[in-house]
This record gives structure tokens, C-alpha cells and sequence, in this order.
């Protein structure tokens, strides 16, 4: 039987995500300090769970642990392979509470980390010990992105099994909060010009080394306040702007060259997955022709 996609609102669901966001980056911030740098900085993103998102296993001296951000009970969870865990629940805490409390517990664990608190990828950035401006998690409209999240994974792993060169996981990043899968051609890309807010240049430039084509989701921010999907290419091939996609709620959106589809316009669908396939597949084909990635063999 068809499971129901969640509505999701962005002005109700606005406070909770930039407080997840802040959340997110801490625990990506910690991936960032433990493990050894790869390739289009995969190795920080968080990987999506049945109840939340995790950190996956993480190396520390004489022991390996893991951070669970539970969205369904609303709490975090620290694993140890020592046996050891410890947990706190997420409501009612600031950015700055939820650092303290995560650094503390981790110290009772004998796992003493120091990251770098200044957010990335956002004008104006709080350090997460200072942040008390947001501190807002309702439960409900949580669960509703977990739950979100979950169904399109679903469709992009199946999406992903189509393309046979080289491809990403499906993944979530935490500096722009969007769960995403990108495609490569195999071909050396233009230098990227860098230029997002609080990221090092040469952090744009690795990522984007080489033609890909990037397609993920992400719940809205103050730029563009409505949940939606993207495609994009890099570098954009000619004609790509003014290429059809499907379904017909698809459009190109000029200041963030990106093909976008609104959330809400599979939500008037009889089978949302299906529709969220079709806008994927016409973003994939438009790309791969208009980019000539059938000379590369990747496909």
C-alpha cells in the first residue's frame, strides 16, 4: 500500500529547521575532525536512518563511536563499542545547550573533541556556543521531515541504480540541509569560483573538480521559503535552461541555476514517488544529452 507523504510547511516548520541545521553541522563538524579527508567531501555527510540521521561509525584513540540524532522519540544517542551510550532529549534546547550538553556527555565518555563552531554556508553565522537565537523543536514538524526524508531516499537509490559511472551515496549534507546524490561525467571540470558564505574556496573547488550533476531535496530556507527538489549541472551545458522537464510543475529557477519542483506538487499526486521519478529522469536525460556525456561512457 502507498505510505502517505507528510505535508510540510516551511513558515511552520521554519524555526525547528534552522535549529536542525545548527544541530547538524555540529555533528558534521564532528566527522570533519575524526576522519581523513574524501574526495567531494563525502566522508562529513550524514547518512539517513529509519528514525533520524547518524554519523556512522567514528574512529577515537582506543575506541569507535556514533551519534544518532532521533527524530521519531526526539532525542540524541551517543554509542560506544566500549558498551557504553548516553542520550538527552532534543526539546527545549538552544544550539548552545545542545553543544554543551553533547560536548559534556562525549567528555564522560573519554572522547575529548574540539571542533570549529563557526557555522558554514550561511551569511551571518552564530558560533554554536553563543547560539541561543535558536533554540525552537517542535516534534511534529520534525518527524514530518524524517518521514519525508525517508520516502525519498526511497526513490533516489532507485534512481541512482541507473547510472553506472561514478556517483555519490545518497547523502545529507549539513552545511546546506539537504539530502542529495550527484552523478559524474568523468571529465575534468572548469575551476570553480568559490564564493559561498563562511566555506573555504578550495572546499567548492574539490567538490566540484569534475562535470557533475547534482539532484536532491531540501525543506526551504529564508532565499527560497518552500520545501522543493533540485537538479543542476556543473558546468551548466548550453540549452540546459531551456530544456522540458517533467512533471509540468518543474521549472528553472535563473539565480539559483538549478531546475526546481515544488514538494507540494507531488502532494496533489496520486503516486508521489512516481511523479518525483519523472522529474529526476527528464533532469537526468536533458543533462546527460545537452552535456555529451554519452562520449564518456558513463552512462
Amino acid at each position: 500500500m502507498e505510505q502517505r507523504w507528510p505535508q510540510l510547511s516551511y513558515p511552520q516548520g521554519k524555526a525547528t529547521y534552522e535549529t536542525l541545521h545548527m544541530w547538524t553541522q555540529i555533528l558534521g563538524k564532528i566527522k570533519l575532525e575524526r576522519l581523513p579527508w574524501m574526495n567531494h567531501s563525502w566522508h562529513v555527510a550524514l547518512k539517513l536512518t529509519p528514525t533520524g540521521l547518524t554519523t556512522s561509525t567514528l574512529p577515537y584513540k582506543n575506541q569507535f563511536f556514533q551519534i544518532n540524532l532521533d527524530l521519531t522519540v526526539h532525542k540524541l544517542e551517543i554509542l560506544t563499542s566500549h558498551g557504553k551510550s548516553r542520550e538527552f532529549g532534543l526539546s527545549g534546547l538552544s544550539v548552545a545547550g545542545f553543544y554543551h550538553k553533547l560536548f559534556d556527555l562525549l567528555r564522560e565518555l573519554d572522547i575529548e573533541l574540539k571542533i570549529y563552531t563557526k557555522p558554514v554556508e550561511l551569511e551571518n553565522p552564530i558560533r554554536f556556543e553563543n547560539d541561543h537565537v535558536h533554540h525552537t523543536y517542535d516534534p511534529e514538524q520534525a518527524l514530518y521531515l524524517q518521514e519525508a526524508l525517508l520516502l525519498i531516499q526511497e526513490v533516489f537509490y532507485d534512481f541512482r541504480c541507473r547510472f553506472k559511472g561514478k556517483s555519490s551515496d545518497i547523502h545529507f549534507f549539513w552545511g546546506s540541509f539537504d539530502l542529495a546524490v550527484s552523478f559524474f561525467s568523468g571529465r575534468k571540470a572548469p575551476k570553480h569560483p568559490g564564493g559561498i558564505p563562511n566555506l573555504p574556496n578550495w572546499v567548492a573547488e574539490e567538490a566540484y573538480s569534475h562535470e557533475v550533476m547534482s539532484f536532491g531535496f531540501w525543506p526551504g530556507n529564508e532565499a527560497f521559503p518552500e520545501a522543493a527538489f533540485y537538479s543542476y549541472h556543473y558546468p551548466e551545458p548550453d540549452g540546459y535552461k531551456e530544456a522540458v522537464l517533467q512533471p509540468e510543475a518543474a521549472y528553472y529557477h535563473p539565480e539559483l541555476h538549478e531546475f526546481l519542483l515544488p514538494y507540494k506538487a507531488l502532494l496533489e499526486e496520486k503516486d508521489p514517488g512516481q511523479k518525483l521519478r519523472e522529474f529526476l529522469d527528464s533532469a537526468f536525460n536533458a543533462g546527460t544529452t545537452l552535456g555529451n556525456w554519452e562520449q564518456t561512457g558513463s552512462l
